[in-house]
């Protein structure tokens, strides 16, 4: 046990010198963090880390759109659609923007009903969230289709400054690869929530504790980063 020095009456306790102090330091860090959830923290940190990579992807791209002194294409041109002989702007990210910003409401019923225990509706939700991530990458696929047949390349595009390829297919296509990683494990816990693997004690990947529905909540904590990150770059790419 780490010991302390008590002052006066109504006073913090002193310090320790040296590595009697360490040692104390330590002791109070695990006794504060004694009931974290390890799977919960290891997912924060990855998230931090995310958002560092999200964050200097987004940075280059507005550096690389301010300094050039070619025009930068119009988004409401490149990302149209022809309906109907139609020509309206922006109408796939809309759609897009919705299914993802949905999912995310799914996947928050998901979590509300994995901590009552409710298999089938967590598993159905989950599937659901599933459902709508892949429908987004493949709206995604379909884009990106569009716009390598329109001869834009990450060196270059016919609408103006070279650089607009390569943000443009570094940005969503790492976001893209998150989600693709999301619908995977959403299926895969999906399955071992409908099984009972969590109410078993099933021994398998993320199921070696009885009741334990927490992966659920991680896995919707990561889907509503994905999401969360999808509004930057679609404030910052698509709309500005």
């Amino acid at each position: 046990m780490a010991e302390t020095v008590l002052t006066h009456s109504g006073q913090s306790p002193a310090r320790l010198e040296g590595w009697r102090g360490i040692a104390a330091d330590w002791a109070s860090d695990q006794r504060a963090f004694k009931n974290v959830s390890w799977g919960k923290a290891m997912m924060w940190i990855f998230l931090l880390s995310d958002t560092f990579i999200f964050s200097c992807f987004l940075l280059s791209y507005m550096t690389a759109r301010m300094s050039t002194t070619v025009p930068w294409p119009n988004p409401s041109e490149v990302f149209a659609l022809n309906i109907g002989g139609n020509h309206i702007p922006l109408i796939l990210i809309a759609i897009m923007t919705f299914i993802l910003i949905s999912s995310s409401g799914t996947m928050a019923m998901a979590v509300n009903f994995g901590y009552r225990r409710d298999r089938a509706r967590t598993a159905a939700l989950m599937l659901v969230t599933a459902a709508f991530g892949a429908t987004f990458v493949g709206m995604q696929a379909f884009e990106w289709t569009k716009l390598i047949m329109e001869g834009v390349r990450p060196w270059g595009n016919p609408w103006g400054a070279p650089q607009f390829g390569a943000s443009f297919f570094m940005i969503t296509g790492f976001h893209g690869t998150h989600v693709t990683i999301g619908v995977i494990f959403l299926i895969a816990i999906a399955r071992k929530v409908l099984r009972g693997d969590f109410d078993v004690e099933r021994r398998g990947f993320f199921t070696s504790r009885k009741g334990y529905y927490e992966i659920v909540e991680i896995m919707g904590l990561y889907w509503h980063f994905v999401d969360l990150v999808w509004v930057f770059i679609f404030a910052l790419f698509y709309l500005w």
